[in-house]
């Protein structure tokens, strides 16, 4: 079968950019996060650990339906979204990599999200795999549109490198945030199957990663001095990441027929694209030549 149905925005562009953070991510310090606040180190390494594996599979879920898709910008989105997410994929890998010397389990983490993923394609169909990815895209998307819009979030990245990372990351995310909804309409997904979908996923994706970061402070021996930890949850309820708006917004998704760009983003995307790439763009220096 034939996919005809076409991207709810023509003019979305979604450009993949060849990044290299290494240099920059070779230097971190073990609590890198702003005054070296605990849940903000931990939770930032559990979900970095997860993107890696988590991006591979959202590029297979896509590109199972790539090659029945007709229309021909949404062909070009789809293009721009393999590249993006496989780009995210590497780059997260690296700093995984330096989070690991550090003591952070995200080895471990990697390994199980792989299995979980794994597990996952086997017995579901692709179909509901990529409502899975429609879904997890939204939940990046609410996460990105967060980093973008609020200075105390991005503060409380902490070292530079780190910082430079997620808000890059936030930008492309925020960029491709309908390409896997608009893949999934084309297939012709139900509306039950997408909403079922999200469901699951806000339990399990907040369960699990809750469970990853208690396991990931568990072993730092920091969490157990000086009320280090107390502080730090009383600040973690506190910021913009623990606010219900955070909530609403996911949940948003759950509206009859909902779809990512009722939110309008396009101006916070076109600022930031001018912020990192533009002609005196913060983050040119990490974009790698072509062929390079």
């Amino acid at each position: 079968m034939t996919l005809t149905a076409q991207t709810r925005d023509p003019d979305r562009v979604v450009p993949t950019r060849r990044m290299d953070f290494e240099a920059s991510l070779r230097e971190v310090p073990r609590h890198f996060a702003a005054d070296g606040d605990l849940i903000s180190c931990h939770l930032t390494a559990s979900l970095s650990a997860v993107f890696p594996d988590g991006e591979e599979f959202f590029v297979r879920s896509v590109r199972h339906f790539r090659d029945r898709i007709t229309d021909r910008r949404l062909k070009r989105q789809v293009a721009g979204f393999i590249g993006q997410e496989s780009v995210h994929g590497r780059e997260h890998r690296v700093f995984n990599d330096r989070l690991a010397e550090l003591g952070y389990p995200t080895r471990r983490f990697e390994r199980m999200t792989r299995r979980g993923l794994a597990l996952r394609e086997r017995v579901l169909s692709p179909e509901s795999n990529l409502a899975a990815t429609a879904a997890l895209e939204h939940f990046t998307a609410t996460l990105a549109e967060l980093v973008l819009t609020s200075g105390e979030v991005r503060r409380l990245f902490g070292d530079p490198a780190v910082r430079d990372l997620f808000v890059w990351h936030a930008l492309e995310e925020s960029e491709h945030k309908a390409v896997a909804f608009d893949v999934y309409r084309a297939v012709g997904g139900s509306e039950r199957l997408r909403v079922w979908t999200m469901n699951g996923i806000c339990v399990g994706f907040v369960l699990g990663m809750s469970v990853q970061v208690l396991v990931s402070l568990a072993g730092d021996p920091a969490t157990y001095r000086n009320g280090n930890l107390r502080r730090s949850w009383r600040a973690f309820r506190t910021s913009p990441l623990a606010d219900r708006q955070v909530w609403r917004r996911l949940r948003e998704y759950n509206r009859p027929g909902f779809h990512p760009d009722d939110r309008d983003t396009t101006a916070l995307v076109d600022a930031w694209r001018t912020e990192l790439f533009g002609d005196h763009g913060t983050l040119n220096d990490r974009l790698l030549a072509a062929g390079a």
